[in-house]
């Protein structure tokens, strides 16, 4: 009787491990694939864009704004082919929710896929009231897309583990550079609005959008590597100076930058 029983919970849990892979399986399935989940698919370029409504007239706009940032990162590849999901009824934007949390957008392998409401005219997508500026959110997902393509799955986070500052600085770094490229008039921003908002999880900017603080303080550390230390994206990652450390260093450029334009 102990040997049948024994026997039958092996079946039972051979079964429920069956079924658990299978479920996942097929969840991944589904996000690898998100035609699953569409009813229309339209291909610009190298882009394809996965939609249930018609495409706003603005949308290929905002597309080449995202697009002429990129060009400018050391990672861009002219070959690679990128996937736009969008969040105008499919239930494909709910189902990544579900699995990652909230979030402005998403971007993964090849695919962007935006999760918060989209205004292509006025060029933002908000969430929970919060506005992301929209073409800057393209590229910002789109550079994650090619940090996946450049570096391969292993040496991507999260398997990769590099810090976030790193890993999340590189894409606003892109995303924002061309509207925001002084160093000195950016940190300056960060510490005024330390000082006055009692929201400090985000800070803001002119045209009303806003980024994370986390993602903000990422992207001004990369900007000092990568502006004012002259190194590469690829020597960066493989740099052992800690986000302290940079930062201090940061700071002390900063403050001889301050003086020597007050002089």
């Amino acid at each position: 009787m102990k040997k049948d029983h024994n026997q039958n919970i092996r079946r039972i849990g051979l079964k429920l491990i069956t079924t658990v892979l299978f479920l996942v399986g097929f969840l991944i399935g589904i996000v690898l694939n998100p035609t699953l989940l569409y009813a229309k698919k339209t291909t610009f370029g190298n882009y394809t864009i996965f939609h249930n409504s018609q495409l706003d007239k603005n949308f290929i706009y905002r597309l080449e704004q995202s697009k002429a940032l990129l060009q400018k990162s050391e990672l861009y590849d002219a070959n690679f082919k990128l996937e736009i999901c969008l969040n105008d009824g499919s239930l494909y934007p709910k189902l990544l929710e579900n699995i990652v949390g909230q979030a402005f957008g998403l971007g993964f392998y090849n695919k962007i896929v935006l999760m918060g409401k989209v205004n292509w005219k006025d060029n933002f997508t908000e969430l929970n009231g919060y506005k992301f500026n929209l073409s800057q959110l393209l590229a910002h997902e789109a550079v994650h897309c090619l940090q996946f393509n450049k570096f391969g799955l292993w040496k991507s986070n999260p398997m990769a583990n590099y810090p976030t500052w790193k890993w999340e600085g590189y894409p606003e770094y892109v995303a924002r550079r061309k509207t925001d490229s002084n160093l000195q008039k950016s940190i300056t921003r960060k510490i005024n609005q330390e000082n006055f908002q009692e929201n400090g999880w985000a800070i803001s900017f002119e045209d009303r959008t806003i980024t994370p603080s986390v993602y903000y303080d990422a992207w001004l550390l990369m900007q000092y590597c990568l502006d004012v230390k002259k190194m590469t994206y690829k020597n960066l990652l493989k740099d052992t100076t800690s986000q302290q450390n940079t930062n201090a260093q940061m700071m002390k450029w900063f403050v001889t930058q301050k003086i020597s334009t007050e002089e």
